[in-house]
């Protein structure tokens, strides 16, 4: 008996799939990015907008996403603003809501807003655990419960959390970063066996020491035992990271899914 009864149907789509790799030819979707402010953020809306997609940039503050919707748009893009505070689960939903009533659908999800409240265990106190978890972690579960079933409806979506390697290997002082991070690849991967039937990609970015505002703070001392831990021995740019990203969101990455891709010099291996 054979396996391939439609072969011929089959070859057909496997060569538009491989004139589709060779020439980058993607469909326009919107793309959410949130901590699309700055930094990785930023940089993950230019290069998603620069492939054609619709880019909605969401940050706490009006003025950093809206600059960069506005950039966006002087350079060919379309783009725009939301400021939000992502850690409100009310105001979440009411976001996502309004935003489906004017686009229909999400395509592309990026859930990259995060902060840090670091700490050693003891001195940490219980706002400084919420806020993380609920800017870092939760944030993730309210964008992709209100925006993922239009995706699994369309039998097209991709979903991108920001994880870190702190999410794999831990680190003194960050348990609340850490323990948020680590939670967002289990989520990562329990979501992608849930969407997988559906065409739905749930994979998540591992980005190591980034060369961003947070890094450019800290002192010349700090940042050299920063690059001694990395085997490349310099840290990466936000555009690193946004590549990874943009891959992810394409049409080459649709049989990866519930994967945590490191970026990072080679620190976790």
């Amino acid at each position: 008996m054979s396996l391939t009864p439609n072969i011929g149907l089959a070859q057909d789509e496997r060569i538009v799939g491989d004139l589709c790799y060779m020439s980058e030819c993607t469909e326009k979707r919107i793309a959410l990015v949130t901590g699309a402010g700055r930094g990785i953020g930023k940089s993950i809306a230019q290069l998603l907008a620069s492939k054609g997609h619709h880019v909605i940039c969401i940050s706490r503050s009006e003025g950093s996403c809206g600059a960069v919707s506005e950039a966006i748009n002087s350079d060919g893009g379309t783009a725009e603003s939301l400021a939000l505070d992502v850690s409100d689960k009310t105001a979440v939903k009411e976001a996502c809501e309004t935003l489906l009533e004017k686009h229909n659908n999400i395509d592309i999800l990026v859930n990259n807003a995060g902060i840090t409240r670091d700490g050693l265990l003891f001195r940490m106190s219980d706002d400084d655990w919420d806020a993380v978890i609920d800017t870092n972690l939760s944030s993730c579960f309210s964008f992709i419960k209100h925006l993922a079933r239009p995706m699994t409806r369309k039998r097209w979506g991709r979903i991108i959390n920001m994880s870190s390697v702190i999410g794999l290997t831990g680190n003194a002082g960050q348990a609340n970063y850490a323990a948020a991070k680590a939670g967002m690849i289990g989520m990562t991967k329990s979501l992608a066996k849930e969407f997988a039937a559906r065409n739905v990609t749930v994979n998540a970015v591992a980005p190591g020491f980034i060369a961003t505002d947070m890094t450019a703070e800290l002192d010349e001392k700090h940042q050299d035992a920063i690059v001694g831990m990395i085997p490349m021995k310099r840290m990466g740019q936000s555009v690193d990271i946004a590549g990874t990203t943009a891959f992810l969101a394409s049409e080459q990455a649709s049989y990866i899914t519930g994967q945590v891709f490191t970026v990072d010099g080679g620190m976790v291996m």
